[in-house]
């Protein structure tokens, strides 16, 4: 006689305990936590920069930079002033709870408003682990297919917004934004679809909007954009 056990639910079971009790902690320290995912080179911390820098003045902003190795989005970061760390997974393809809790306790989140995980880049692991976020986003890039949300629909589904970025090379691919914002809707009727450029700034005031309107939700305030 033996007993199966199913490592992989126990896995996420216990993961998912341990996001809420993230969760927790955050609206008591008043600290809103921003889990941001995409591919390798879909302009994400292009994205992050250029936000930071829009939004700095008005919240106490920190960063936690995921990464298996390496710091070159970490040295990217810190230029524009903001408290910032270097989180190295040790080879596995995404963060958990517990891994995002470590982050937090080293950013410290006495003096944050508004926290943000860059997440390790990829479609596939980081969206199937809860990192105690209050909200996810996610990012997709032009040159990256229309098809995404077809190949990878999990991460479609748990993100609050996704940001079509790199729009102003559409004339230069076969990409319809049309269909990817149906096949993304499809699968996630309440996430909020924003087309932008971080190059040129188009579509980034809704952006900024959308992530301040969220953060003071959680936090408290009341200021407006």
């Amino acid at each position: 006689m033996y007993k199966v056990y199913e490592i992989k639910q126990r896995v996420f079971a216990d993961n998912d305990r341990e996001a809420e009790k993230v969760r927790e902690e955050l609206k008591k320290e008043k600290t809103f936590l921003l889990n941001l995912m995409s591919s390798p080179g879909s302009g994400k911390t292009t994205v992050l920069g250029r936000t930071i820098s829009r939004l700095k003045e008005d919240l106490k902003i920190g960063v936690m930079e995921a990464d298996i190795d390496s710091a070159v989005d970490a040295d990217t970061i810190s230029r524009t002033g903001v408290k910032v760390i270097q989180l190295h997974t040790g080879g596995m393809c995404h963060l958990d709870a517990d891994m995002t809790r470590q982050g937090l306790q080293e950013l410290g989140t006495e003096d944050v408003d508004l926290a943000i995980l860059e997440n390790v880049g990829n479609l596939v692991c980081p969206a199937e682990f809860d990192t105690g976020a209050v909200k996810n986003a996610m990012i997709l890039s032009v040159p990256e297919g229309d098809d995404k949300p077809l190949k990878y629909p999990l991460m479609f589904k748990v993100c609050h917004c996704l940001l079509i970025n790199k729009t102003d090379v559409l004339p230069y691919f076969d990409f319809d934004i049309d269909a990817c914002i149906e096949r993304a809707l499809r699968l996630n009727p309440e996430m909020k679809i924003i087309p932008v450029s971080a190059k040129t700034g188009e579509g980034m005031e809704e952006w900024y909007r959308w992530l301040r309107e969220q953060t003071e939700q959680w936090i408290g305030k009341k200021e407006n954009l």
